[in-house]
């Protein structure tokens, strides 16, 4: 079922992007890479991960000399501690931490609007918004909690900003994936199930900026979540029949 969620308008027209929300363990993952596959027959594809890569970012520091390691390993602890208590501002290390995060995130988006202008069509895995709070959910982090040093209210005036920049931006076509606390868990085992039930209970409730959404349940047959979002994908880029 498509959804058109007109109570947010879009600040920017839709771009050339289909992206792919939902829980861990709803198949995200295993769908951008079968579209990107059959799209790339007929059309410029490339796939994009939009999550925050804070694992990326710890690998990337660890390959420092001398400090590496012990820089990553900081920084990861920072990280931890501000989602042992999300509803208490971090302090300046842990708030810069997720800014540049956040940043980081920011530049991928950039970087992705750069090739969709050059007329590719991106697959992104998770996309950004600014309605919920919270990297769980892809919104802000920095917002879940309110006071803190000035530092972090500057920091998060400015994160807030960033996200509300990528939002103004929605994707032509919102492929969203629901699964059930069970499911997710039987699927993703190491994951933490805190985790699991806010992206259950958050992610199917977001606008998305009015973006055309397209809703699927995670746990029917593979094959068929693929047919409905190739179908969905025809309508929405007029792309040949043949694929």
């Amino acid at each position: 079922m498509i959804v058109n969620n007109s109570t947010s308008s879009p600040q920017s027209s839709p771009i050339r992007v289909i992206a792919i929300t939902g829980c861990d363990g709803s198949g995200k993952s295993t769908l951008a890479n079968r579209l990107v596959q059959t799209l790339a027959l007929r059309t410029k594809v490339e796939e994009v991960y939009l999550g925050q890569s804070s694992g990326f970012i710890k690998q990337k520091i660890t390959e420092l000399p001398v400090v590496g390691e012990k820089i990553a390993a900081y920084l990861v602890s920072k990280s931890d501690k501000v989602h042992e208590k999300p509803n208490t501002a971090p302090g300046n290390a842990e708030g810069t931490v997720i800014f540049l995060l956040s940043c980081w995130r920011a530049y991928k988006f950039k970087r992705m609007l750069r090739r969709a202008e050059e007329g590719v069509l991106l697959v992104t895995d998770r996309y950004p918004q600014a309605e919920v709070a919270g990297f769980r959910v892809d919104g802000p982090h920095l917002s879940k909690a309110q006071g803190g040093s000035r530092w972090i209210k500057m920091l998060r005036k400015r994160e807030q900003r960033l996200y509300e920049w990528m939002a103004s931006y929605p994707p032509a076509l919102l492929i969203r994936l629901s699964i059930d606390e069970e499911t997710a868990h039987s699927r993703k085992p190491d994951h933490d199930i805190v985790s699991l039930r806010e992206k259950i209970r958050v992610i199917p409730t977001l606008h998305f900026n009015g973006a055309h959404i397209l809703e699927l349940c995670g746990r029917d047959p593979e094959d068929e979540v693929f047919k409905a979002s190739l179908e969905a994908i025809h309508q929405t880029f007029n792309l040949p029949r043949s694929l």
